[in-house]
C-alpha cells in the first residue's frame, strides 16, 4: 500500500510545503498529483476523503504555477491543495453536512473561512468524512461510511472532523479546516495523532456551517471553526488567515490578538489538570500525560499540578452539555423533535438522557439562564488566568476506540480501565473548555502501549490563542509532536 518515495513531502508541514512552491522546488501541479496518488493508494482503506473536485484544482494548480513563475506576490498558502471537512461550505463542490437530506447540495458560494485561505492561495481538491450534522465522536455515515484511524483501522480517527484528522494524518493533504462544539477539532487531533486548534469563539466567521438542512446563514453557539495540521506553526499561520470579522461587521471591526504572555515559555505559569475523580481517565492516557508534565518540568517550564480553576467538571454536565445540545437541536429531524418534545419530563428517563431532551427543547427563557450561568462560569476562568498563563488538561479520557455505531452519544457505552463507561464522557473534558469560549491548542505529547497516539490541551484566556499555540510549541519541542503513522 505505501510507497516509501511519496513519504516525506505528503507529511511535510504547509509551511514548508508553502515554501518549496514559492522557492520553485516543487510546482503546484506537481503536488496536487502527489497528493492524489497518496489519495489513491491510501483512502480505499482510509475512507478520509469523500469527494474530489480534481479537474478545477488542477486548472488552478496550473494557474498558480504560473503566477509563481511570473514574480507576482503570492499569498502565505499560494499552490497548497488542501481538503476541507463536509461540513463547511465550499463552492462548486458537494457539501451535504454527513446527512442524506444534502446528498445533492452543491453550494454556490464558499463558506467565509473557504474564501479566506483561498484568497491566500490554497486550492481545495476535496472534501472529508465526517458523521451526520457533526453530532458524534466519530466519522461515519449512510452515504460515505466508516473513515478508519491511520494508526489502526480498526479504530476511530475521532469526529466530528475525523475525515480531517486522518486526512492530516495519512499525509493526504497539505492542512485541514474543521469545526468544534464539543471537540471536533480537539478530540478528532488527539485520536488521530495531529495538531488542532480551536480558536476563541467569535474569533474566526462561522457561516457555512452545515448542521442542519438549512443550515449556514446562522452562527451556532459554542461551534467554532478551526484548523487541524501537522505542526503547531502551521496551526498558528492558518489562524491569522482565518480569523477576523464576519462580513458584516468588517467595516468597522479589526482584530488585533495579544500576544504570548511571553516569549520565554519557560517563565509562564503553567497549571496542570490532569484528571478529575467526575470524568477520570485510563490508565495510559494518564501515563502519557504525567510524563508530558514531567518532560516539561524537566525541560525547565513551572508547573503545578495542584491547581485547578475554581469549577467543577460537575460543570460541563449541569451547563455545558445542555447548552450545545440546545445549539444542535436544528439538526433534529420533526420526528425526532416531537418524540424530545414528548419525553422530555418522561420521570422514568435516565439523567443523561433527561437532560438531552430537556435541553434540546428549551424555551428561550431556560437558554438565557443557562446563559447566565455560562457567564458566572467564564468569570471564574477569567479569574484563574489571573495567577496562571496555561492550563494543561486531558482532551479525552481514552486513546482512540474501536469503531461502534449502534446507538448514539448518550446512549452508548465505552470501557476503559475494564469498567464501562458512558459514552458521553468522551466530549466531557473538550466541552468543558469549549462551552466557556476558551481557546485551545491540542499537540500529540505520546503513544499508548498499544501504539495510539495521546494529544493534550493547551489552554488560555480567552483571545489569547498565541499564547496557547506558543506553549503549544514548546511543548511540541519537547514531546515529540506528530510522527508519521503506519499507513502513510
Amino acid at each position: 500500500m505505501t510507497d516509501d518515495s511519496l513519504q516525506p513531502l505528503g507529511t511535510s508541514s504547509a509551511i514548508d510545503l508553502a515554501s518549496m512552491i514559492a522557492t520553485r522546488e516543487i510546482s503546484s501541479v506537481e503536488l496536487l498529483d502527489h497528493y492524489v496518488s497518496r489519495v489513491n493508494l491510501i483512502n480505499p482503506d482510509l475512507n478520509a476523503v469523500v469527494t474530489l473536485d480534481l479537474d478545477r484544482a488542477r486548472e488552478a494548480a496550473v494557474a498558480a504555477d504560473a503566477k509563481t513563475a511570473s514574480g507576482e506576490p503570492t499569498g502565505p498558502l499560494h499552490g497548497l491543495p488542501i481538503t476541507v471537512k463536509d461540513a463547511i461550505a465550499t463552492e462548486g463542490i458537494l457539501s451535504t453536512g454527513g446527512a442524506e437530506e444534502l446528498s445533492d447540495h452543491v453550494p454556490t458560494e464558499d463558506a467565509p473561512v473557504v474564501t479566506s485561505v483561498k484568497d491566500a492561495g490554497a486550492i481545495v481538491f476535496g472534501k472529508t468524512n465526517l458523521p451526520r450534522w457533526s453530532g458524534d465522536v466519530q466519522a461515519y455515515n449512510d452515504m460515505f461510511g466508516t473513515t478508519g484511524n491511520p494508526w489502526d483501522l480498526s479504530r476511530t480517527p475521532g469526529g466530528s472532523s475525523g475525515g480531517a484528522s486522518a486526512a492530516v494524518s495519512a499525509g493526504l493533504t497539505s492542512f485541514e479546516l474543521g469545526t468544534d462544539i464539543g471537540g471536533s477539532v480537539r478530540l478528532p487531533a488527539h485520536f488521530a495523532g495531529v495538531c488542532g486548534h480551536k480558536p476563541s469563539f467569535g474569533l474566526v466567521p462561522q457561516h457555512g456551517y452545515l448542521d442542519h438542512p438549512t443550515g449556514g446563514t446562522s452562527e451556532a453557539d459554542v461551534n467554532v471553526f478551526g484548523p487541524l495540521a501537522r505542526t503547531v506553526a502551521d496551526l498558528r499561520v492558518l489562524l491569522g488567515i482565518i480569523a477576523g470579522p464576519t462580513r458584516d461587521r468588517s467595516t468597522a471591526w479589526r482584530l488585533e490578538l495579544p500576544p504570548p504572555r511571553s516569549t520565554d515559555p519557560k517563565s509562564l505559569r503553567v497549571a496542570a489538570w490532569l484528571d478529575d475523580p467526575g470524568c477520570p481517565v485510563d490508565s495510559e492516557v494518564g501515563r502519557i500525560l504525567e510524563g508530558a508534565a514531567d518532560a516539561l518540568s524537566g525541560a525547565g517550564a513551572s508547573i503545578d499540578r495542584n491547581a485547578k480553576p475554581d469549577v467543577s467538571i460537575q460543570d460541563v454536565w449541569d451547563v455545558g452539555l445542555p447548552l450545545i445540545s440546545a445549539a444542535t437541536s436544528p439538526g433534529r429531524t420533526e420526528a425526532e423533535w416531537d418524540e424530545q418534545v414528548r419525553r422530555a419530563n418522561d420521570p422514568d428517563l435516565d439523567p443523561t438522557a433527561a437532560m438531552r431532551y430537556k435541553a434540546s427543547t428549551l424555551y428561550h427563557r431556560d437558554w438565557l439562564l443557562l446563559t447566565e450561568k455560562r457567564d458566572t462560569a467564564r468569570k471564574v476562568w477569567a479569574d484563574f488566568f489571573t495567577r496562571f498563563d496555561v492550563l494543561l488538561c486531558p482532551v479525552a479520557m481514552t486513546a482512540a476506540f474501536p469503531h461502534v455505531h449502534p446507538g448514539g452519544l448518550y446512549s452508548r457505552t465505552i470501557t476503559t480501565d475494564g469498567a464501562e463507561r458512558p459514552y458521553a464522557d468522551l466530549i466531557a473534558w473538550t466541552s468543558l473548555i469549549g462551552y466557556v469560549y476558551l481557546p485551545s491548542t491540542v499537540v500529540p505529547v505520546g503513544f499508548t502501549n498499544e501504539g495510539l497516539p495521546v494529544g493534550v490541551q493547551i489552554v488560555s484566556p480567552y483571545l489569547e490563542d498565541l499564547n496557547s499555540l506558543a506553549f503549544a510549541e514548546f511543548v511540541e519541542e519537547i514531546c515529540g509532536g506528530y510522527q508519521v503513522p503506519p499507513i502513510a
